[in-house]
């Protein structure tokens, strides 16, 4: 039985990185939007910020809802969060291409579902039948 939701959100550890991919906050942009592209998401903005003397912080959002990364490259690790609305979008393929660009040894995933129909339902005020995303652009 498939579980009626409205996005599905997967926090991801990259372990054992390459720790000069993970310090380059342009590379990681360009990775963080390609991943977006692969994920057959639109992308609407990003924002990425180097830290000194490491690490990279950033987020693109996507009319589907968003994808962000915070690097800690003295460790080889990052910690990515990868959450797409509606069935057109698929996180795992986003987090597939961010495995093989990132270099990544080892990975570990859970996967949220978000905005359950049940919940949504149980829980409002209003009577909702069937639930809708949001319509495309």
């Amino acid at each position: 039985m498939k579980i009626e939701q409205l996005g599905r959100h997967i926090l991801v550890e990259f372990y054992n990185c390459n720790k000069e991919i993970l310090n380059d906050h342009r590379k990681i942009e360009k990775h963080m939007k390609q991943a977006a592209i692969e994920a057959n998401a639109t992308i609407v903005q990003s924002v990425f910020h180097l830290f000194n003397p490491w690490g990279v912080s950033g987020a693109v959002v996507i009319s589907e809802s968003h994808l962000t990364i915070h690097t800690w490259p003295e460790y080889g690790y990052a910690a990515v969060d990868l959450f797409t609305c509606g069935d057109e979008v698929n996180p795992w393929d986003a987090f597939n291409y961010l495995s093989e660009k990132l270099q990544a040894g080892r990975v570990e995933t859970t996967e949220v579902p978000r905005g359950i129909g049940e919940k949504i339902r149980n829980f409002s005020d209003e009577k909702i039948d069937k639930l809708k995303f949001k319509p495309s652009a």
